[in-house]
């Protein structure tokens, strides 16, 4: 296996090792200054877990577009997952680790030719339409492709709403692409939606099934043999979140609306692998103390806390994707309770990661964790004003390491066993490599105890929201 700079390789850890004490060990060793990612990959095996035993008829294809870290492809891709790629930068990125064609849909409503002509030389047949125009375009570009229609049906309280920009309506817009794609040859093998990524309103997804079976029924009275049921995304990944009552409307819709085998179930989940499974630590550089009471000159009103990421890097999210971040100090602290704010590293004045809060006075090159970072960070960073993006370590309980080392395309290689400070910065690397044979079993979770569930933070704190500063 090429050892490379460009992703790590998952430090295998020992039974007295956790995220939070690799955290602790990088952040106070003094040798570490820029911010940094652990990520568990535990975590991700979990939630597999979880998801199969919540939703079993439903095959989960990961949304790329989440968190394309080579890492997290390839240990999705030896847990049999497909994927859910929007570009053909994705599709290729997957093909690259040995993924078949076949367990990718191509779920970008709107495709660049350019884009549909690699789709189309690379063998990914399956891909999402929601208007006339694109069905010309691949009735020209991919003629044999396989066609889902994409229908609109929007939660009422959603994370990041997608209706605005995607989704015929299954009324009066899906009939007449069905019929157009008659009228072109087209093959239209099923229907897919998506409620919005970060769905908190599960009904939504009954009312959706629903419309679905009825352009089933619709597309075989035209002639087409539907097989293929996209659930699309929305499933929530944070830590304390749950999927359970999602899971209950989707499988009792699913009992009435395709109570059958005949059909293929798939979604799109996105923030339900990953979330979780990254937390960032990051420093503190610079701090200003704001003195603005005049009746006593010398008191702290406020406290400004600068550190080494922000808004165009990790904390993108704040702006994208809708996020609340909550920050924990890396050690405890004593005293009183001050107003303080959090601002990124660059010279922009929106750099700001938390606006107010209440929080313990802190000190130059103190820690600051932030957990549930996974989710559309990474994929949006930039190194704007010349900050770097921070680097990730990957770490993984002995027990995941047995159960992914011989599951490609990650091979015993991937894994190295260590965990101090000094090997997390080596450069102990790997780039990874395309994977000619797929191992012939699935990775079998279906035993409850694999991924014990991790230890409760040790980190105790207060977060108060309080009001902006006069």
């Amino acid at each position: 296996m090429k050892v490379t700079n460009l992703d790590e390789r998952i430090h295998v850890l020992d039974s007295a090792s956790s995220v939070m004490s690799v955290i602790t060990e990088i952040a106070e060793s003094g040798l570490q200054e820029e911010a940094f990612y652990v990520l568990d990959i535990g975590d991700i095996v979990k939630k597999h877990q979880i998801w199969k035993e919540k939703m079993p008829r439903v095959e989960p294809y990961y949304a790329v577009k989440c968190n394309d870290s080579l890492i997290v492809i390839e240990v999705l891709a030896s847990l049999g997952i497909g994927f859910d790629c929007a570009s053909k930068v994705e599709i290729n990125k997957v093909l690259e680790v040995g993924v078949d064609a076949s367990k990718i849909i191509f779920a970008n409503p709107a495709k660049p030719a350019s884009h549909i002509r690699q789709a189309a030389a690379a063998g990914v047949d399956t891909m999402t339409v929601d208007n006339e125009s694109e069905l010309h375009k691949i009735k020209k570009l991919h003629p044999s492709a396989k066609i889902v229609i994409r229908i609109r049906c929007d939660a009422e309280v959603a994370q990041c709403q997608l209706g605005m920009k995607f989704g015929c309506d299954p009324v009066y817009e899906a009939p007449t692409l069905l019929r157009l794609a008659s009228m072109l040859n087209l093959n239209v093998v099923g229907v897919s939606f998506h409620v919005g990524s970060g769905c908190q309103d599960p009904p939504v997804f009954y009312r959706a099934i629903g419309h679905a079976r009825a352009i089933f029924e619709m597309a075989k009275e035209i002639g087409y043999k539907p097989y293929l049921l996209d659930l699309g995304g929305g499933y929530p990944g944070d830590k304390g979140t749950s999927i359970d009552k999602i899971a209950d409307v989707i499988n009792c819709a699913l009992s009435e609306y395709f109570p059958n085998d005949d059909v293929h179930i798939i979604a799109e989940p996105g923030r339900f692998y990953v979330a979780s499974a990254f937390t960032l630590a990051t420093s503190i550089h610079s701090k200003r103390s704001v003195r603005s009471d005049k009746m006593s000159p010398h008191s702290v009103t406020h406290n400004m806390y600068y550190i080494n990421d922000g808004v165009y890097g990790s904390f993108n999210c704040l702006l994208y994707d809708h996020q609340h971040v909550t920050p924990i100090p890396l050690k405890s602290g004593c005293g009183k309770m001050i107003p303080s704010s959090i601002w990124g590293p660059t010279c922009d004045g929106l750099d700001q990661v938390v606006e107010n809060m209440l929080i313990q006075d802190m000190d130059l090159g103190d820690w600051i964790i932030f957990e549930n970072m996974g989710a559309y960070t990474l994929p949006v960073a930039s190194p704007f004003n010349g900050f770097p993006i921070p680097k990730v370590h990957v770490v993984a309980e002995e027990s995941v390491w047995l159960l992914l080392k011989d599951a490609l395309p990650l091979t015993e290689d991937h894994f190295v066993i260590g965990t101090t400070p000094a090997n997390l910065r080596l450069g102990l690397d790997i780039g990874g490599s395309k994977a000619d044979q797929w191992a012939p079993p699935p990775v079998d979770l279906n035993s409850s105890g694999i991924i014990n569930d991790p230890p409760s933070s040790p980190f105790i704190y207060e977060y108060v929201e309080v009001e902006p500063i006069n």
